[in-house]
């Protein structure tokens, strides 16, 4: 039988504003892809990002543009040639694993070779707010073993400060979202280490990021807007120490996986990542975080309401989908 792909927008109100450096979101606007095959049928998600050039409309204008080559049968390695990496790939890439892993009879974990996914530590986010505020939402999580505390440059050490105060015994990553300088990042390495920060995670722009060549930083930094493909890895490896993998940068979860190991095999530390998605954006990421030293996949703790039988997050460990709801049977 020939293979149908839909594509739709979908959006998911959030249950209370996500605020970074970049601007606060309300809600999170996502591309559904559905691929339906012999009875079967596959679903992947993608959340377009504006930082990259990125919106629904060009996402849903890609996914149309590789209809035909779709529905004619291309397969998953084709698509890597087709479409560039983006939210757009991400969400057929994935419908794809999806739909193979139902065709097979097979869960997409064995399609990899990998175990299931299972329980495991995921970062709780405190977002910009004024110190006291975000030593309140701090207290809130205070038993989670890792929180992500966002920043920019107004008044950080202080916000940090009272993240660490209220959770006294949390791993911490601290995410300014490309909004500190060179100079920003070398004055605060004393307080980082004081606070016992984990991670600082792309603390100055992409584009600005060539001096730290060289830069031997008291807390590991770690790649996110500057790392996208397992191709940018030789210049990441002089410049970072850890390397977040998310499927909407790498165009799936195909080249998420060359991204991982392209990077472990650098002696790189890796972290996986979302953006403010449903389930159906984590269930994949699952398979490169049971491979991570850091995962920050809290996107669906803030939606006000999750897709069915999503991901759950109890203390700070985030539980895998019921079975049958994404890559398994």
């Amino acid at each position: 039988m020939p293979r149908t792909l839909r594509a739709q927008h979908d959006r998911f109100a959030l249950s209370r504003p996500f605020r970074i450096s970049r601007g606060v979101k309300t809600a999170a606007d996502v591309v559904t892809v559905t691929l339906e095959q012999d009875g079967m049928r596959g679903l992947g998600e993608g959340v377009p990002y504006p930082r990259y050039g990125e919106s629904i409309d060009s996402a849903m204008a890609e996914i149309d543009a590789v209809r035909d080559a779709m529905e004619a049968g291309a397969s998953r390695e084709e698509l890597q040639s087709l479409m560039e990496p983006g939210a757009a790939r991400n969400a057929v890439d994935c419908a794809m694993w999806d739909l193979e892993a139902r065709l097979s009879g097979r869960s997409v974990a064995e399609l990899i070779g990998n175990p299931e996914p299972q329980r495991l530590a995921s970062a709780l986010t405190v977002v910009i707010d004024s110190p006291a505020a975000m030593g309140a939402a701090a207290r809130a999580i205070a038993d989670a073993p890792l929180i992500k505390v966002k920043v920019d440059t107004n008044s950080p050490d202080e916000q940090i400060g009272a993240v660490r105060a209220a959770a006294p015994n949390a791993r911490l990553i601290v995410d300014p979202n490309e909004s500190w300088d060179e100079g920003l990042v070398r004055a605060l390495q004393p307080l980082l280490v004081a606070l016992r920060v984990d991670l600082l995670e792309q603390p100055v722009p992409s584009e600005k990021d060539e001096w730290l060549e060289g830069f031997t930083p008291d807390v590991p930094i770690c790649a996110d807007e500057s790392a996208h493909v397992a191709g940018d890895i030789d210049q990441l490896a002089r410049r970072y120490q850890v390397v977040n993998v998310k499927l909407d940068k790498t165009g799936g979860l195909t080249a998420a996986l060359s991204l991982a190991q392209a990077a472990r095999s650098c002696g790189l530390g890796l972290m996986t990542g979302c953006m403010v998605s449903s389930s159906l954006s984590i269930a994949p990421a699952l398979h490169i975080a049971r491979m991570s030293d850091f995962v920050d996949l809290d996107g669906p703790v803030w939606l006000r309401e999750d897709r069915p039988d999503g991901v759950r997050d109890e203390g700070g460990y985030m539980l895998p989908p019921v079975q049958g709801f994404w890559g398994t049977l």
